[in-house]
């Protein structure tokens, strides 16, 4: 099968080219492994060198094709352009589907050019879309609901979010979770004295931490306020913080806060296993509700004991230990479970699945929804 990605270049604080990351790296990645041929065009908000990049693991087969065009050219937005070298692109590659993903305008774009080369279209949602900025555009959303509706199938990075979608937009597309996976080649139990003595962290101290988006949205300031009032009665007490992060948040200073600023992803897992205890901060808003940090799954596949705001997906998810779970944006509760916690040292045993898992989903369902397509002609 002849699969095209349309994503944009830069989430998740990171950059799908440059850091070789995430969901709509990996998943491409294995759907070429299991034999399909998969090429990628990705539209960068931020210029960049806009690259022709094969992307491929040396130790495994499989490869994918990505082009990169920037959305701006020069002060004006390059839509235009962007849809040129689609088309040529479809034109040329002529793929069975569309897997059209990252935010709502990929999602109308996915939609309007399978309609024109007669392609299959999967639109996927790894996050809510609605809760996005830039969908709260005039228009936007309802275009972006008409392509789900159109759609000849949806993906979705939980169960939540699918049953959100299908019920308030309505739609009877066919749709299926898929869920985010954990390189198990990076994300696994390591030595916590090597770790901290890589990254430079005391060996004796008990360290709390948080990898990802510090952000006032995922109300990073109750572990802050949290962190400030356990650090007066537990002096071995250390905080150690990695990931993107706005201009205007102010990072606390001291010799006991160790700030990694973005780390390589490669070097998250040494510091996640040099943690005693990692924390999971959102708030209760239209994105925590419907969200599931990737960072939980990596967190669990280390071996690391956590804590998270009983938001959203992480209630299911951690269902079975409610020890790790705190008030959203009550710093007193997160101080309780972290005192608690760090007591405790509970580790939750739950599977993860690795990105190979988790394509091979994907590939059924995109075989389904080929057979569907081809019986239609």
């Amino acid at each position: 099968m002849r699969i095209l990605v349309l994503t944009k270049r830069q989430y998740m604080g990171k950059d799908l080219l440059d850091d070789r990351f995430g969901r709509f790296r990996e998943l491409p990645l294995e759907l070429a492994r299991l034999g399909h041929q998969v090429q990628g065009l990705c539209l960068s908000y931020r210029a960049r060198n806009q690259a022709h990049v094969i992307d491929c693991a040396a130790s495994r087969d499989g490869q994918v094709e990505w082009q990169s065009i920037n959305l701006m050219r020069g002060v004006l937005p390059g839509l235009h352009g962007y849809f040129r070298q689609a088309r040529q692109l479809i034109g040329e590659f002529r793929p069975d589907i569309i897997w059209a993903c990252s935010d709502a305008y990929h999602g109308i774009f996915g939609s309007r050019l399978a309609r024109e080369f007669h392609c299959g279209l999967v639109i996927d949602l790894y996050d809510n879309f609605e809760a996005f900025s830039a969908t709260k555009l005039p228009g936007v959303l309802s275009m972006f609901r008409r392509a789900i509706k159109k759609a000849n199938g949806v993906t979705f990075f939980s169960q939540r979010m699918a049953d959100h979608v299908m019920q308030t937009y309505p739609a009877t597309t066919p749709h299926t979770v898929i869920l985010s996976g954990v390189r198990k080649d990076l994300f696994y139990p390591q030595d916590r004295t090597t770790c901290r003595r890589e990254l430079k962290l005391p060996a004796a101290a008990t360290i709390i931490g948080v990898a990802g988006a510090l952000d006032s949205s995922r109300s990073i300031d109750t572990l802050f306020s949290a962190f400030a009032t356990l650090a007066e009665e537990m002096p071995e007490l250390h905080l150690a913080l990695a990931g993107a992060r706005s201009p205007k948040l102010k990072i606390p200073s001291g010799a006991r806060i160790h700030d990694f600023q973005s780390l390589p992803h490669e070097r998250v897992p040494l510091f996640l296993n040099g943690l005693d205890l990692a924390v999971i901060c959102y708030r209760r808003s239209a994105q925590g509700e419907y969200s599931f940090p990737q960072k939980a799954y990596e967190i669990i596949a280390c071996g690391v004991p956590l804590v998270a705001a009983a938001v959203g997906s992480m209630n299911e998810l951690l269902k079975e230990y409610p020890d790790c779970l705190y008030e959203p944006e009550d710093s007193m509760s997160l101080a309780s479970a972290i005192r608690l916690q760090l007591g405790k040292k509970t580790a939750a045993r739950i599977a993860c699945p690795s990105w190979a898992d988790s394509a091979a989903q994907l590939d059924g369902f995109f075989e389904k929804i080929s057979r569907a397509s081809f019986s239609k002609t």
